[in-house]
């Protein structure tokens, strides 16, 4: 999006707009209809009492009629309290609706994101997602909001506000034939210039959002490297750029008001003077010019209220392209139509022939790759940087897609699975382990969430984190940060590895899920998950060669192909690639 250059008066933008509003509001009809009607009501009040006024002047206060200053005072009150009613329902409907379709759209966007592999995720980026689901969402809301408590009423405030100035004398009503058109020229110029700011503005708000989501992450990496003043620097340069269009379209915003009051004060003096003639000339009377000038301001008021709504058009036009562009994304990891809800065997994983390539990189990082794990052996996966084992193992749980092959678990394609059985299945522990904001219990319950605390704390036990969970203030009700920043790495490894083991699924997928562990704790891990994990099919991803020597069969991976199968003994004997791997760590004796 940030890279197409767009067109200052773009009718594709507006199309997106009225798309996503019509999709999403089609539920919403009989609410939008009772909110026209009120609105109708409430603006024809409203053109109606400037009438009476008039009416009160030229017949009551003129001829000394007490009565009827009293009987059109009291329909006027009768009036006004309509219009204040009919406001009030039009404006409690139209909020109402704006929230609902706020949240629709929200939900639209979440459920669409979750369904995203990897690769749509690494698409569009994290930062750009947050940024599309909450301030580009809010901005299609205002606008929609705006919409039902002004807009309606504007066209119909200004056509009526038209016909009312006609009647009341149409030699004076020339002047509306300048002013509007005036009014419409100078708004249609001003907004022109704001839609290119306004997609400006998106993108390098992206661009602070993904800046400082870096920083806060990455805030002990850049404390270790002593980079805070560079950090700084990045931010107030990404800062500045948003601050600048920012300041740009309020420039515009600013210039709009000045001008529109202008033109409005300029009517008003020729409405008077021209007005004044009339009257002089006993072709008006002094209560038709009170309410020409009150159906001026009407008038006014109407295009005021319409620019107020062209202003936040074409940022919200930018908002609908960016919400759209996330609901037409389709994902790469497509739901079965006709699922398999249930295996015939458990365990068994299987990949054939199995090819990985990222969209429009040159080549694969998978290519023809092959591998068996059975249940009751660990089957461990190792290769230089860069080899392809962490997609190896996120093509099982189906965080992406095999773009050729199959990846076969108990004999059936893991893309033919109910997602729901290959979860409770299949359990990965990734590399960066993630742990959500809430308690350790929570935390460990996210795969089975009737576990009892007996579970828990033997699971606990297992991954070696039961001592210092058990000094936690709290215990399993120990607060846990958002991504587990209150606990080492090696502590939410473990934690990980004991939600893991609270699912209890078939097939075990480590992904160097021990490297911040010392030798001791790998070693007492490894042994208690032998036994924990003997009846089901362990996988393990791990550039340490002491964590995968006794395995019952390593593959060794190299430049996404698979260069060699068989115990440490075997390939020590006979693989050169796995042997380099080896004495790069170990010496001769200890490989031995």
């Amino acid at each position: 999006m940030g890279g197409r250059t767009p067109d200052l008066a773009d009718p594709e933008s507006l199309r997106v707009l009225i798309r996503l509003l019509r999709s999403h509001l089609g539920p919403y009809k009989k609410p939008i209809a009772l909110l026209v009607l009120l609105q109708l009501l409430q603006t024809s009040a409203t053109l109606y009492l400037p009438t009476l006024n008039a009416d009160i002047i030229d017949q009551g206060v003129v001829n000394g009629d007490t009565g009827y200053i009293l009987t059109h005072g009291a329909i006027m009150i009768a009036v006004s309290l309509v219009q204040v009613f009919c406001n009030i329902g039009a404006v409690f409907y139209g909020a109402r609706t704006a929230a609902a379709l706020g949240r629709d759209v929200r939900a639209g966007v979440f459920a669409r994101v979750q369904s995203f592999s990897a690769r749509e995720v690494g698409q569009f980026g994290a930062p750009s997602l947050i940024t599309r689901t909450t301030n580009d969402v809010q901005q299609v809301q205002m606008l929609v909001l705006m919409a039902f408590t002004l807009m309606v009423s504007a066209p119909i405030m200004c056509v009526g506000g038209i016909v009312m100035a006609l009647g009341q004398d149409v030699p004076l009503s020339g002047v509306l034939l300048a002013v509007v058109p005036v009014l419409g020229i100078a708004v249609s110029l001003i907004v022109r210039r704001m839609r290119p700011l306004f997609r400006t503005m998106q993108t390098r708000l992206d661009t602070v959002n993904r800046v400082l989501r870096e920083q806060i992450t990455g805030n002990r990496v850049i404390r270790a490297f002593v980079r805070d003043e560079y950090e700084q620097e990045r931010f107030r340069g990404a800062n500045t750029e948003l601050t600048d269009v920012s300041l740009a379209t309020g420039r515009l915003m600013a210039l709009m008001f000045p001008t529109v009051m202008t033109v409005v004060n300029l009517s008003s003096v020729a409405v008077v003077w021209f007005g004044a003639h009339r009257i002089d000339s006993g072709g008006m009377q002094i209560g038709q010019l009170t309410a020409f000038l009150a159906y001026l301001m009407q008038i006014v008021m109407a295009v005021m209220m319409a620019t107020f709504m062209f202003m936040m058009v074409p940022r919200a036009e930018v908002c609908a392209e960016r919400i759209e562009e996330v609901l037409g994304t389709d994902t790469s990891v497509v739901p079965p139509k006709s699922p398999v809800t249930e295996l015939r065997r458990h365990g068994h994983l299987q990949v054939r022939g199995a090819d990985f390539k990222y969209p429009g990189a040159e080549a694969s990082v998978l290519r023809g790759v092959e591998l068996v794990a059975r249940p009751g052996e660990i089957t461990a996966i190792i290769g230089s940087t860069g080899s392809g084992k962490s997609t190896l193992l996120g093509l099982v749980p189906r965080l992406m897609d095999a773009t050729d092959g199959q990846v076969l678990v108990d004999g059936e394609d893991v893309r033919t699975l109910d997602p729901v059985l290959l979860a409770k299945t299949v359990s990965l522990v990734p590399q960066k382990p993630y742990l959500f904001s809430g308690t350790v219990a929570t935390n460990l319950r996210y795969g089975n969430p009737d576990a009892s605390d007996e579970e828990l704390w033997h699971a606990l036990e297992v991954a070696q984190a039961k001592e210092f969970v058990t000094k936690l203030e709290g215990g399993l009700d120990a607060p846990i940060a958002q991504g587990g920043t209150n606990v080492s790495g090696g502590q939410r490894q473990r934690l990980a590895i004991a939600r893991t083991l609270v699912q209890r699924p078939e097939i075990y997928l480590f992904d160097d899920s021990f490297s911040a562990l010392d030798y001791a704790t790998d070693a007492a891990l490894r042994s208690a998950l032998a036994r924990e994990t003997a009846e089901a099919t362990v996988v393990i991803v791990a550039q340490r060669v002491s964590t995968i020597r006794d395995a019952d069969r390593i593959v060794v991976l190299d430049e996404g192909r698979v260069v060699g199968t068989g115990r440490h003994h075997e390939l020590m004997a006979g693989n050169e690639t796995y042997r380099e791997i080896v004495l790069s760590q170990l010496t001769e004796a200890e490989a031995a």
